[in-house]
């Protein structure tokens, strides 16, 4: 009689993610500073990070820190809804209600609990079928909404990445009373944006809540960096009730832009108290801790003045015209995501274990997180990065790139 070994299935998915060359490992950091980090006895230029503006190391910022953690301690030690919500927590949330023209914020401990309580909040409570909530959503949605609102809801369809026409086909084909269409602002793995007028226009026309994932373009997009949202930079044409033109759901996060941790989830009064009474993803888990919320009002002014914005996006310019005259195939971002397609997950392994040998940092992303087949070295740049650093870049790019015979597949 052959014995069941529990839980078996674990060991066998792992060696398959190693044969397939798909398995992940955690690098430990030993130390960071500016846009060098440490692993084991070797530094690295980082081209990996997603702090954009630099903040996470800004000395305002990490003041602020030191500041709160005397005032509240190391954590907010409970729910918000019992005594982990403090007056940091509560001036950080009227700020960004300012900041992205929103009534109302409530804050969350990171973005993948905001995406699902989301979800969760919206479509759990009422799912009798005269009520149920529609869903469409981009393809290339982060896992953290596509998780949940694919067992959240049974109206859950996607339509092609920033594909207009079939969005609109999607939420025609939506007989719910209650639609949402969703986008990210900036993708985290293609880095180039959605078109954000044509969503509001379908949004009106489908009668639809507009929800947008603002956690890469965030202290990123915009004259003052303050994400789609945020700007009311797009004033269409067209549309008759200028109350239309409106984002009715943001979510930002700080882990990225803003250089600290954390997210939050914008909209109207109802909207925000609904998530604060039904949001499980809130109501259950401890509070951000407050000294970071105190951080994170110190990095929304410093944000604010533009400074490391600018310089983010000159070098984002420099690296582009580089790769041009070096005959480096980027995707089409002008953001601070700059993926190179490599094609199988083997060879992006080896990409960026020649470029870790060479002193470079590369993120090297396989499937799933991106499609089969499209395998990448996702470079990420910031306002940390001198000149230097990128010519550094675009030459060890190009030795690697030879050295492998290129980096198409």
């Amino acid at each position: 009689m052959t014995s069941i070994v529990p839980f078996d299935f674990i060991k066998s998915a792992n060696a398959r993610r190693k044969t397939n060359g798909l398995f992940r490992q955690r690098t430990a950091i030993v130390e960071s500073s500016n846009c060098v980090i440490k692993i084991g006895d070797s530094y690295f230029i980082n081209f990996s990070s997603n702090d954009y503006l630099g903040l996470s190391q800004h000395q305002d910022v990490l003041q602020a820190y030191v500041e709160g953690l005397s005032l509240y301690g190391a954590s907010s030690s409970s729910s918000p809804v019992v005594c982990g919500y403090s007056h940091a927590h509560k001036a950080l949330e009227v700020r960004l209600s300012e900041l992205v023209n929103q009534p109302s914020v409530v804050l969350f401990s990171s973005g993948f609990a905001a995406n699902q309580a989301i979800c969760q909040a919206l479509c759990i409570p009422e799912p009798s079928a005269d009520t149920d909530v529609g869903i469409v959503a981009d393809k290339l949605m982060h896992a953290s909404f596509v998780e949940s609102a694919s067992t959240m809801t049974r109206c859950f369809k996607r339509f092609g990445h920033n594909d207009m026409f079939h969005a609109d086909k999607q939420l025609s084909a939506l007989h719910n009373e209650n639609k949402l269409l969703v986008s990210e602002g900036v993708f985290s793995m293609d880095g180039d944006t959605a078109p954000v007028k044509e969503l509001l226009k379908l949004k009106q026309k489908h009668d639809a809540y507009l929800m947008l994932d603002e956690a890469h373009s965030f202290g990123v997009v915009g004259e003052q960096g303050l994400g789609f949202s945020g700007s009311f930079a797009y004033a269409l044409e067209g549309i008759e009730d200028k109350g239309e033109q409106q984002i009715d759901i943001t979510m930002g996060t700080f882990g990225k832009a803003i250089g600290t941790q954390g997210a939050f989830v914008a909209g109207s009064e109802a909207l925000i108290d609904y998530l604060v009474n039904f949001g499980r993803h809130y109501i259950y888990s401890t509070a951000p801790a407050p000294a970071i919320a105190r951080a994170t009002s110190t990095a929304l002014d410093i944000m604010l003045k533009g400074h490391e914005r600018r310089r983010l996006h000159e070098n984002i310019e420099q690296f582009r015209a580089l790769a041009v005259t070096k005959g480096i195939v980027l995707m089409p971002s002008v953001s601070a995501i700059q993926p190179i397609v490599v094609g199988c997950a083997d060879k992006v392994m080896r990409a960026k274990e020649k470029l870790m040998s060479l002193g470079i940092l590369v993120s090297a992303i396989r499937s799933p997180t991106v499609p089969k087949g499209t395998d990448r070295l996702r470079i990420t740049l910031s306002a940390l990065h001198s000149d230097k650093d990128i010519d550094a870049l675009i030459d060890v790019l190009v030795i690697v790139r030879d050295s492998l015979g290129g980096f198409d597949a």
